[in-house]
């Protein structure tokens, strides 16, 4: 950090704020970077932030808009299973926030829920008061349920349903940000593809599962020429790209073809953009993008409270500065590579390797590699 300091780089504030507002799940998804990787201090966390968590929280990111002269700042609710916390909760933690920051700094609140508790009640409250609702969903029923599940083994796809149905049909329509699906490259990606647009969503993130060289994700082995992640995604472009019209944005494809025509990544899973987000656990701790939580137990950990400290001590955290340093965090191979300016070595958390950190290109490379490079090609061929 002195180093790059003392060379002229400076941290860039946060500006995207994810609150763990319960630290508990009521799905049992056999995936969960959460509950089934190699990072478990979510057991020994506070299961719903307290009252006095609540107002250290909103009272750090009100200073560090402040300090930093923010004009807007992003709140993402978030969990385990931010429902849980109970719609009364929300309201309260969502009104005080707005009260605190607004009119001086503008807050864009959004939450990204499992689905199967969103109800007429909470989709009121989250109508009163501007809160955007993404939903998780891996595909038709059959095909979700294969993972996400009750921890009684029953699939969860009917309860999302229902949930879906309340907010993607109903009057509050107009809070239905997206649809999130991690990749199973078992399932026909096609028919993946068609059961979420059957919701209408504004937008779908597909998720790579997450994983890193010393615990692969499912299908990912060390031979270069198998793809299967590249594969699966690149039926789906086609299908997206070549469609009559826009039926939905998906933040991976746009993110490529924005890069390929000069403007920049939408998602931390490509590109060289600095990373701006903090994570603020159910107990006040300072945590950095909870996805590390896939790479070792303590990864995402800075040591630091919304108690103790502002938030301007994680901006001196050597991961933190990590992922905003751009090429410089960046492995010699990928230095290298022609794509590195668009695939900027993949998501964070998928280059660790037991021995060598997170100076590796993404566990995810050889995926990345054809995927980038048929969107890039399929542009400039158009253009």
């Amino acid at each position: 950090m002195d180093a790059l300091q003392r060379a002229g780089w400076r941290p860039l504030p946060f500006t995207q704020f994810v609150i763990k507002i319960h630290s508990r799940c009521n799905l049992a998804c056999d995936y969960c970077y959460m509950y089934e990787m190699a990072d478990q201090s979510w057991s020994s966390r506070d299961k719903v932030m307290d009252s006095a968590t609540m107002k250290a929280t909103i009272d750090r990111i009100a200073e560090h808009a402040r300090v930093h002269r923010l004009p807007s700042v992003n709140a993402v609710l978030h969990g385990g299973e931010p429902l849980l916390a109970g719609t009364s909760w929300i309201d309260g933690f969502v009104a005080d926030l707005r009260g605190v920051l607004e009119p001086d700094v503008q807050v864009a609140v959004s939450m990204q829920t499992n689905g199967t508790l969103i109800d007429e009640d909470f989709l009121r409250t989250a109508a009163e008061r501007r809160i955007g609702v993404s939903v998780s969903l891996d595909g038709a029923e059959q095909d979700n349920d294969q993972h996400r599940r009750y921890a009684g083994g029953r699939g969860s796809y009917q309860a999302v349903a229902r949930g879906l149905a309340l907010l993607a049909s109903g009057p509050h329509r107009a809070q239905f940000r997206g649809l999130l699906c991690t990749i199973n490259v078992d399932n026909d990606p096609i028919a993946t593809y068609e059961e979420l647009l059957r919701w209408r969503p504004p937008a779908i993130d597909f998720l790579l599962p997450h994983g890193t060289w010393s615990s692969p994700p499912p299908k990912r082995t060390t031979d270069e020429d198998h793809t299967p992640y590249a594969d699966w995604l690149l039926e789906i472009f086609e299908r997206w790209y070549t469609a009559p019209s826009r039926q939905t944005r998906v933040r991976l494809f746009e993110s490529v073809i924005r890069m390929a025509l000069g403007g920049q990544s939408m998602t931390e899973a490509i590109g060289l953009q600095p990373a701006r987000l903090v994570v603020i656990e159910t107990d006040g701790s300072i945590e950095q993008v909870d996805s590390l939580k896939a790479a070792f137990d303590g990864a995402p950990a800075t040591g630091l409270t919304v108690r103790d400290e502002p938030l301007d001590r994680a901006l001196e955290h050597p991961s933190v500065a990590a992922r905003q340093i751009g090429i410089e965090a960046l492995s010699e191979k990928c230095r290298a590579c022609s794509l590195r300016d668009t695939c900027g070595g993949g998501l964070y958390p998928h280059r660790y390797r037991e021995g060598s950190g997170f100076l590796n290109p993404s566990v995810y490379c050889p995926d990345l590699m054809k995927l980038i490079n048929h969107i890039v090609g399929r542009v400039r061929a158009d253009v």
